[in-house]
């Protein structure tokens, strides 16, 4: 059995840029379409990508 790396990505708004975090999940060898994002409020959980 193959193991996966998964990420995840959050910023607070949409004019956030998330480059930077991209740039560090390729680093770590975290394949794109394992790659779970959100553009919205850290301040609950309640986040499409995050559940």
């Amino acid at each position: 059995m193959e193991n996966k790396i998964y990420g995840y990505i959050r910023v607070s708004t949409l004019g956030q840029n998330d480059d930077r975090q991209w740039i560090a999940m390729e680093n770590f060898g975290v394949p794109r379409e394992c790659v779970y994002t959100d553009k919205q409020s850290g301040k609950d959980f309640d986040r499409p990508a995050y559940n």
